[in-house]
Order: C-alpha cells, then structure tokens, then sequence
C-alpha cells in the first residue's frame, strides 16, 4: 500500500508561541504540501488564537479549555485528529523541503517501525546539530539520555557523519513521526510528565511492544529549543530529574529495577553536589523536590509500572548504552558519539 501525504497529520501544539508561529508556520505551511495542518491551542493567553483566525484561516485550530501542558496537551488535540500518521512538531521548527517524505517512504517500507524522527539542527548555528534530539536518542546504563551529535552540553557540527537510517533507542519530541495506531496501542504520552522525557517514554513503551524507533538523515529540519522553559530553569530541571527516575521505574524490567533506578539516584545527587559547589542553589532545590515528588507519588507510579506489562531487558533494547555516558564524558573525555564506540543498529538504505 502506498501511503500519500493526505494520510499525515502535523499537529503543532501551542502555548502563548504566537512568535513562533509567525516565524516559522509558513515554511510548514510550504513545504508540507497535501498534508493536514493542525495547531492545537493549550488555553494560550496571548493572541495566538486571534492571529492564527485572521491570517491562517486554512490551518485547522483546535482549542483546548485549559493548558494540559506537552503530553496531556497532545493526547487531547490528537483524540481530535484522523490520519494514518502524526508529525508532533514544535512551533519553534523551520521545515524544510520534502521533510515528510522520506518518513513516510521509512515507515511504509518497515511496518515494524512505530516512530522516527529527522535529522534536527539548530536554527541559532546551522552548522551544528540541536541540543534536543540531534541525529536520534540513547540511553546508557543508568537512563541518562544522550543523542548522537550531541553528549551534554557538546554539540557537533553537521559534517554528513550522520546522513544515515538508523534505528535508536528514541526520537525526539520536537519533531516525531509515528503511526497513530501505535501511539494509542502504547497509551499515547504520559501525562503525569506534563513536558520532558515523555518521547523517551514512549518510545521505550513502544519498545517493549517490538516495535522499532528510528531516525532518518535523509530529513532535515531546524529548532530553535527552549521556546517554552530555559535551559537553566529549576522547573525544567525538576521535570527532568523528576521524570528520569519514573521512567526507569515505569518500565525497566524487575531484575535490573533496583540498581539501575538507586544507582541513577545516586548519580542525581553528585549532580546537586555539583550545582551546590557553584551555588546555584535552585538547581539543587529542583532536584532534591524531583526525588521527594517521585517518592510522594510513588503509588501512582506503581499503577504507571503495572500498566506496562511487558518489560523487555535493557539488552534486548534497541539504542540501550550500557555503560555511564557520565563517567566517558566527565572522567574519559570522551566529547563525540562515534568515541563511545556504541554498537551499530541495522542501518537501512536512504
């Protein structure tokens, strides 16, 4: 069955991003030709609304009554939506031309692909990767995630090294392709993340359903980042380190839960030492209020956990590191993907 671009949704979900939508909606609205094109509105207060009716009346608007923050928010506007696959796209993304494509080439070839993402560069330095999912998402043996073209806070420059189709362990949430059938048969996000982490999540659930998660070099598109939260924001790191421990506990499996979950907590606290030593005591807060939150909703995580009931190893998991990203990048002085020497997935033909 050949799939056309009728059959693709691009959702872009907004919250008081009138700015982004003005900026970067017309390379959306050019280069996705045949596509449907929906922005969903999380109860925004400022005037997008008003400026998407009066200048973008061809984009379908769904407003929802209240902001349900990235996961929530999405999981309402896309029960809204028909189509054979969702694009869940930032505001704050420049498309380029022929983007959707090749995704839609992948995911018809492979069924057993649930999800892939594009290669993502920055809009601020074109020449380098962006920091939020760069050339597709990892995982190493403690959850910490980390993408190829990107290890913390070193970013590569985009020299071809990675025009490739490879699998991985997740895709970014900036930009994700995936079929809608396997986004509900996985429960769609987790909305007790309200925003961070929840693409790895999801892709790790879609995982454990035997489905593969991709990236594709042969799509390029260019983010912004930190349109919503700062990089540096105690909010943001509270979700971080507040959902990168329920991620480990929703769905790792039993014999490897405890020590990969206090290990990685472990591993949380060193970091608050870190930002105590510089005194930037909101960093610390954050992280000290992200544990005590996971342990005070620890019920509700165990419902999450439950709800999983299958719970690959991590070595049977696409994209699974096993070994500390920290200790090769802070101790070994190791900057690059390729000088971790990560196994190769099976890589497809672009």
């Amino acid at each position: 069955m050949a799939y056309s671009l009728a059959e693709v949704a691009v959702v872009i979900l907004n919250w008081n991003g009138r700015r982004w939508l003005e900026q970067f909606l017309p390379s959306v609205l050019e280069h996705s030709a045949g596509a449907q094109l929906v922005v969903a509105d999380n109860a925004s207060s400022d005037d997008s609304v008003a400026f998407l009716r009066q200048h973008y009346p061809q984009v379908r608007l769904i407003q929802l009554p209240e902001n349900f923050g990235f996961c929530e928010g999405y999981n309402q506007a896309l029960q809204q939506v028909e189509a054979t696959f969702y694009m869940l796209l930032n505001s704050d993304v420049q498309v380029t031309p022929n983007w959707l494509t090749p995704m839609v080439d992948l995911l018809e070839r492979e069924p057993s692909i649930a999800a892939c993402q594009p290669k993502i560069k920055s809009f601020l330095q074109p020449t380098h990767f962006e920091y939020a999912g760069a050339a597709g998402g990892f995982l190493d043996a403690y959850g910490y995630p980390f993408c190829r073209g990107r290890l913390f806070d070193t970013v590569e420059e985009d020299q071809g090294q990675y025009d490739d189709v490879v699998p991985v362990f997740w895709a970014t949430g900036a930009c994700l392709f995936i079929r809608a059938s396997a986004y509900w048969q996985a429960g769609g996000l987790e909305k007790e993340f309200f925003a961070h982490m929840e693409e790895i999540d999801l892709c790790w659930r879609l995982q454990n359903l035997g489905y593969q998660i991709y990236y594709h070099g042969g799509s390029t598109v260019y983010h912004v980042g930190g349109g919503t939260l700062p990089k540096a924001n105690p909010r943001k790191t509270f979700l971080n380190f507040r959902n990168g421990v329920a991620l480990l506990y929703k769905n790792l499996a039993p014999r490897e839960l405890n020590k990969i979950l206090y290990t990685r907590m472990i591993l949380d606290g060193v970091a608050a030492g870190q930002y105590s030593v510089k005194g930037d005591f909101k960093q610390v807060n954050a992280i000290w209020r992200a544990h005590r939150a996971f342990f005070k909703e620890k019920k509700n995580w165990d419902g999450k956990r439950q709800a999983n009931a299958v719970k690959k190893p991590t070595s049977q998991l696409t994209g699974w590191y096993p070994q500390s990203v920290v200790w090769q990048y802070f101790i070994k002085g190791k900057k690059t993907f390729k000088s971790l020497n990560v196994p190769d997935g099976a890589a497809l033909s672009s």
